[in-house]
């Protein structure tokens, strides 16, 4: 960005919530993940026979996995409200923008009203000599 603006409180606040949003979401995936690979270890017997704790542990991954899957929609659920915000709040690139075009537009307009002239100007001459020549024929 060009320059950068104090954002008003709401906006500021909303940013905040978007940061903790990503870091949460995150730190979600990042745990769930490192829970999987903790949970995919053999470990040694144990008071629980093997299949009960296979069981276990599939459930586990299932329920972190499922967890990872809701963090990473959320991830893109806040991409996507932050593309809403930057369009809505965008306002100098909106500005710019609209600027471009009005220039774009008033040099068009311009060059519109030089070509107005030029033709009044030519049709101005034809009719003077077309008004000549009807005078002098029919004189």
């Amino acid at each position: 960005m060009a320059q950068q603006r104090a954002l008003p409180q709401s906006k500021e606040t909303l940013l905040q919530s978007y940061n903790k949003r990503l870091k949460d979401d995150i730190k979600s995936i990042m745990d769930n993940f490192t829970e999987i690979i903790k949970t995919a270890k053999i470990e040694d017997e144990t008071q629980v026979s093997r299949a009960t704790q296979g069981e276990q542990d599939n459930y586990e991954m299932h329920v972190r996995a499922a967890n990872i899957v809701r963090a990473g929609e959320s991830l893109m659920k806040l991409v996507s409200d932050l593309k809403q915000f930057l369009i809505l709040n965008d306002f100098p690139s909106e500005n710019e923008a609209i600027n471009q075009r009005n220039q774009r537009l008033r040099a068009l307009q311009e060059e519109c009203d030089w070509n107005l002239i030029m033709l009044r100007d030519e049709i101005s001459i034809d009719l003077y000599e077309l008004e000549e020549y009807y005078s002098s024929r029919y004189k």
